[in-house]
């Protein structure tokens, strides 16, 4: 494992922070400048977007085109893949516009591996899995009750 670990796991965290931040305040420039240039996007719906370019084009058109929800995050875990790589998991929620409480139809997981390239981190996959726990109702309602307690 890398001894210097903790403060990649300081950075991961904030790039992983700084692309929610895009999200949050609808840009496409923010939410796409922590990827690699080839790096690669799943959305909540499937959607699969291969390099910036096509990740700004699409997620532009999302931002001109609806009202999209703010995000409501908790990092769960990071976790080191060598000294140029790492995993970082999180639970999302969203509010809708207008709210003041998670919508748990829109729960989420999110899953981003970062890669260090040339000293600097990057997203090198970002995945957006729905997290509906079919069946188990209960799991919805502690994860939303987790992302509710953070606002």
């Amino acid at each position: 494992m890398n001894t210097n670990f903790n403060s990649d796991e300081t950075l991961i965290r904030e790039l992983y922070q700084r692309f929610i931040e895009g999200w949050n305040n609808r840009s496409a420039d923010l939410m796409t400048e922590p990827f690699a240039e080839d790096g690669e996007m799943i959305g909540f719906d499937g959607s699969q977007y291969i390099g910036r370019i096509e990740m700004f084009s699409n997620l532009q058109q999302i931002f001109t085109h609806h009202p999209t929800a703010p995000y409501v995050v908790k990092v769960t875990a990071v976790r080191s893949l060598g000294s140029d790589g790492a995993v970082l998991r999180a639970i999302a929620g969203m509010v809708p516009i207008g709210q003041s409480k998670i919508n748990p139809n829109v729960n989420s997981h999110h899953t981003l591996v970062a890669v260090k390239k040339d000293g600097k981190w990057l997203i090198e996959l970002f995945q957006n899995t729905p997290a509906q726990f079919h069946g188990r109702p209960e799991f919805v309602e502690k994860m939303t009750e987790e992302l509710q307690n953070l606002l």
